[in-house]
């Protein structure tokens, strides 16, 4: 499948964040063909593009679009808003900061088209707090664009009229989550909400809402510029288009590699440079630490939404991080335990206080003090914390423990046997002896 940028095509050019360098290079110029077509007519060639969500769930975007109230414009109606999510914080994932920092026209200009689509008159880019670089950089942009007639009154001379706030975040991981991003937006704590309702209904000031991510509404643009045949043709059938692949570890050139979906570790290892000297691949994340790890076995597995799923994870963010050899499956999930307890927002007691007993027996694994019932105890645990909760950061916290289990129990095993982390003074792991299954 060719490489071809559609969401860092921009990003070598000299000084890519500027208007003048975005129009220079087809910048802005979906948006008079977007304002020649009626909201509803976008809607479906969104829907027809198959564009999928880029924020992890991969809900198609269309569809999402088409679930806002349309019918209710007279006096008296709610307002409709477009709300995007720019609250970065899995670990492994970075590619939404380098977009807004090389290319944030091209997210404006999304917003443009998908608020005119939606037939909102209010947007706001929720990023997140700690971003102070990318909030100055998007920030710039969108007076950029007022000044140029992008924004405000009578876009273009079409009579729509939009309005952008861009909003600095409270810097919470759980503010990714679409409703509590909502609740901090609105000024309150940032904690989940019920659903139902659903944003779409009542979200934003309990108006009807649409929440997109940074790299789903910059892909617009070029959808409405190329067509949506065009777009399909980028990637597998039910999972079309371009992702911005974030690997980080053990590889020679860790960074941001925009590919079609569907493409493969192999393929993005090469384009990295390969593992580092003298070592093998052990495990990886398709999609972040709360998607289930897999092994050098899954190297081949295509990664998009629907070929991941199959293989028994999740394509999530597409943040790819990389393990050799020489690290520790049982330490590196202990590391993302502790992430999640810290960051669990204390609203559902099975995350709040499971995710704080994982951390103890995950510590004790690590200093020599746990029991063989214990490795058994954090399923038990898990098992009591997904599904139970009001949004997915319990379920992201349990899965990255219950696939190291399944993949590397021996592990767990030798850091029984050995009193503590085996890799710890020789980096490699030694051979398991007289630790079996049966004393787990």
């Amino acid at each position: 499948m060719p490489l071809t940028p559609v969401l860092s095509a921009r990003w070598g050019a000299e000084r890519p964040w500027s208007i003048e360098t975005y129009r220079d290079l087809d910048g802005y110029k979906a948006l008079p063909k977007a304002f020649k077509a009626t909201p509803d007519e976008l809607i479906e060639l969104v829907k027809n593009s198959s564009l999928r969500g880029r924020g992890g769930a991969g809900f198609p975007t269309g569809m999402k679009w088409s679930f806002v109230p349309q019918g209710d414009s007279g006096p008296g109606a709610k307002p409709k808003y477009l709300v995007i999510n720019a609250d970065e914080g899995e670990p492994g994932t970075c590619r939404d900061l380098p977009l807004m920092m090389n290319d944030p026209h091209a997210l404006i200009e999304g917003c443009i088209i998908a608020s005119y689509a939606i037939r909102s008159h209010f947007c706001a880019i929720y990023i997140r707090g700690e971003a102070i670089h990318a909030i100055r950089r998007v920030r710039n942009a969108v007076a950029e664009a007022y000044e140029a007639g992008f924004l405000g009154k009578d876009i273009l001379g079409s009579g729509f009229d939009l309005d952008i706030v861009v909003h600095a975040g409270a810097g919470a991981y759980i503010c990714g989550e679409e409703t509590a991003l909502l609740e901090s937006l609105e000024g309150r704590r940032g904690q989940p909400r019920l659903k139902p309702p659903f944003p779409a209904v009542a979200g934003l000031y309990a108006s009807p809402t649409v929440v997109n991510n940074v790299g789903t509404i910059a892909s617009v643009p070029s959808i409405v510029l190329g067509g949506a045949d065009w777009y399909k043709e980028l990637g597998p059938e039910k999972s079309p288009g371009t992702s911005i692949y974030s690997l980080s570890g053990r590889v020679k050139r860790p960074g941001q590699y925009e590919a079609p979906m569907g493409t493969t570790l192999r393929e993005l290892l090469e384009m990295a440079g390969g593992i580092r000297e003298g070592h093998e691949l052990k495990f990886w994340t398709p999609g972040g630490s709360s998607t289930p790890s897999f092994t050098a076995a899954e190297i081949d597995v295509p990664l998009d939404f629907d070929s991941v799923a199959a293989a028994g994870s999740l394509n999530g963010t597409s943040a790819v991080m990389i393990f050799d050899d020489s690290d520790c499956n049982v330490r590196a999930t202990m590391k993302w335990i502790e992430f999640y307890a810290h960051e669990s927002c204390g609203k559902c007691t099975p995350c709040r206080e499971g995710n704080f007993w994982l951390v103890q027996i995950y510590e004790r694994l690590e200093n020599g003090e746990a029991t063989a019932a214990e490795v058994d105890q954090i399923l038990d645990i898990c098992d009591s914390i997904g599904g139970r909760s009001f949004c997915a950061l319990a379920d992201g916290a349990v899965a990255c423990a219950q696939s190291s289990i399944k993949n590397f129990r021996d592990e767990y095993l030798l850091h029984l046997e050995y009193g503590g982390c085996p890799f710890h003074e020789t980096g490699e792991q030694p051979e398991l002896v007289g630790a079996s299954e049966e004393s787990a």
